[in-house]
């Protein structure tokens, strides 16, 4: 499926492309962008509930800048903890792939801890890999095509990873299908383990205690709410949110922005197509 979105920039527009069937594994989806236009265009990358990483394959690159400036340049990856940052783009083709946390660390191959918030050339962590693949979807004719490399690269990755505790992993689940609600008590007793020993082997494994993941999932079904146009007020009832001043000090939190200045952002305007199954629990 592909559609085209405009963006704040009139000169340019966003196809994007996506897997005819569910991408490879468990934990792991993908989707195409190609970016054209006669100048560049600004994004602001919003956290969101997955490990991130690009894999850019045109004749032009990408920049990202943080609070220290210029951050990276080309393909990367965003750990789970990311802080919103900005993108320059201008006519970019690349594959971005959004990784559950539970499948991330065999697929990076570190951590999800060490990664943390940063965002790192993708280069630091497959080496070599990344210019062979990046030459491959280069010279592949079509997405699906691209997507099968990227399939490939992944799959064989996860196989040679190590996994997470599957006490982890169905706590990390149990956090996705509540929407961020679920209590921590909860989720301690569902592992069996103390809550003290869920808080350690989850925030070794994902990277963010079970607190602050669980703020980031909820964070993320509420401001695509507000994206689609609902009331502020509702979206913090029904989001399991203090009032309506709470949702906005956890929007300012995550993305350094007001709640309606984040959901007018592009980077959310492109999920309904590029992502889906953000949709579902």
């Amino acid at each position: 499926m592909r559609a085209v979105r405009r963006t704040a920039n009139p000169t340019a527009a966003w196809e994007i492309a996506r897997p005819s069937r569910t991408a490879a594994p468990r934990g792991v989806d993908m989707a195409g962008f190609r970016i054209r236009g006669d100048s560049p265009i600004e994004l602001l990358a919003i956290p969101h509930p997955a490990v991130t990483i690009a894999v850019e394959f045109g004749d032009r690159s990408f920049d990202v800048h943080g609070e220290a400036g210029r951050m990276r340049s080309g393909s990367l990856a965003a750990g789970l903890a990311f802080g919103a940052f900005q993108v320059r783009a201008e006519a970019v083709e690349c594959v971005q792939i959004r990784l559950s946390p539970v499948a991330a660390h065999a697929v990076l191959g570190v951590p999800s801890v060490e990664l943390g918030g940063s965002v790192v050339a993708l280069d630091d962590l497959w080496g070599r890999d990344v210019a062979r693949l990046r030459e491959r979807l280069h010279h592949a004719q079509t997405w699906p095509e691209r997507f099968a490399l990227v399939d490939a690269e992944l799959s064989s990755r996860l196989l040679a990873g190590p996994a997470v505790d599957p006490e982890v992993a169905l706590a990390w689940r149990q956090i996705v299908a509540s929407r961020g609600q679920i209590r921590i008590g909860d989720l301690a007793a569902g592992a069996g383990w103390s809550r003290q020993r869920l808080w350690s082997r989850f925030g070794a494994q994902i990277g963010l205690t079970p607190k602050r993941a669980a703020m980031l999932v909820r964070f993320d079904h509420a401001i695509h709410r507000l994206a689609d146009g609902h009331a502020p007020a509702q979206v913090a009832a029904d989001g399991g949110y203090v009032d309506q001043s709470h949702l906005h000090h956890d929007v300012r939190a995550f993305t350094g922005a007001t709640p309606t200045a984040s959901a007018n952002e592009p980077w959310l305007a492109a999920d309904d197509t590029a992502w889906p199954a953000h949709l579902s629990p």
